[in-house]
């Protein structure tokens, strides 16, 4: 089991404290930190990159950057989750074999990322991705 913590800093900040010591610091919209709903997305996001640069790392692809834009709706009634998710991927990298790519992306959503298979118990979530390289961009969707 992990074990985490959320520490009252002052006012509405908050540190969270992960199981190896790692923090971050919490807040609504206003304060210094990242809203817990945005750190949702956040670790959404974390959680599948880490995935397609492991996975792209097998492949020996030639992985240059990768960024995530994530996008949300909330829902109107209180307590407002998160309803719909996008998540776009730009995969940077020469020569990158798009097929490799979309396995990698596919595997990560499907079968890897936890936060993904938590979040998408209550949010619709998709997806669609990009692939740059200073030859050219190719745009995909998914």
């Amino acid at each position: 089991m992990a074990t985490t913590r959320v520490k009252w800093i002052e006012g509405k900040s908050f540190l969270g404290v992960g199981e190896n010591g790692r923090s971050a610091v919490m807040s609504p919209n206003d304060g210094p930190g990242v809203s817990p709903m945005q750190m949702l997305l956040l670790g959404l996001g974390g959680c599948t990159a880490i995935d397609i640069v492991d996975i792209l790392e097998k492949q020996r692809q030639p992985l240059e950057d990768i960024e995530l834009i994530i996008s949300g709706e909330r829902g109107a009634e209180w307590p407002k989750p998160w309803t719909r998710i996008h998540i776009h991927y730009v995969i940077v990298g020469g020569q990158l074999d798009p097929h490799k790519v979309e396995r990698a992306i596919e595997l990560s959503v499907h079968k890897y990322c936890g936060a993904h298979a938590t979040l998408s118990g209550v949010a619709e979530i998709t997806h669609d991705y990009e692939i740059r390289s200073t030859a050219n961009v190719v745009n995909e969707s998914a």
